[in-house]
Order: structure tokens, then sequence, then C-alpha cells
């Protein structure tokens, strides 16, 4: 297996364990894929929830600028869900985890 197959294990088994989302391994693959290099980095791979700047990159770069979204206070909202499901006290929050879900949560499955 390659080290990205193992990270996309790794991330589905974050929806499973932790978010209770049995994911679609196209679709969580064509995400991580997405993130490019990030993934390898130990600092880029993860969000913090409660990194407002962190918060503002993901919406700003993913949901705006990515999915092609446009900004409003649903956005801030499908953020706070997503950070809610995948769970507060979990520090570790995987880029490509998060960004699978707000890619669920505002039915943009289409962009990839």
């Amino acid at each position: 297996m390659s080290k990205r197959d193992d990270l996309i294990a790794k991330y589905a088994s974050d929806l499973k364990d932790k978010c209770g989302v049995n994911p679609d391994m196209d679709l969580l693959t064509k995400v991580t894929i997405g993130c490019g290099p990030s993934i390898y980095n130990a600092d880029a791979a993860t969000v913090s929830g409660s990194d407002d700047s962190e918060l503002a990159t993901v919406k700003n770069n993913f949901l705006i600028k990515k999915l092609g979204l446009k900004d409003s206070a649903d956005l801030d909202k499908g953020i706070a869900k997503v950070m809610e499901t995948y769970g507060k006290s979990n520090r570790n929050k995987y880029r490509a985890v998060v960004y699978y879900l707000l890619t669920k949560h505002f039915k943009k499955e289409s962009v990839y």
C-alpha cells in the first residue's frame, strides 16, 4: 500500500469511529487527492477547530474557491456543524476528513 492509501484508510476509520459516518470511499479518495501534498505535513494535515484564522482559511480556500459556494452565514454554520460532528474534544481533525464532511454537508460531490 502507498502512503496515501494508508492515510485514506486512517481517514475512513476516523469517519466511522469519530463521526459515525459510513464513508463513500471513492469521494474520500478524490477529496484526499485534492488536498495535495498537505496531507503529508503534520501541521497542514490537520485543522484546528478552535482557531478562527484556520477556520477562515477553510472557508475561503475550500468552500468558496474549491466548491464555488457564495460567502454567507451558512458557510460558518456548516463548518460549525462539521466540527461538532467530528467532536470538539478531538484534537486531531484531519483536513481530508473535514473537507469530506463539508463536501457532503453542502452536497457538492459533483465538484469531484
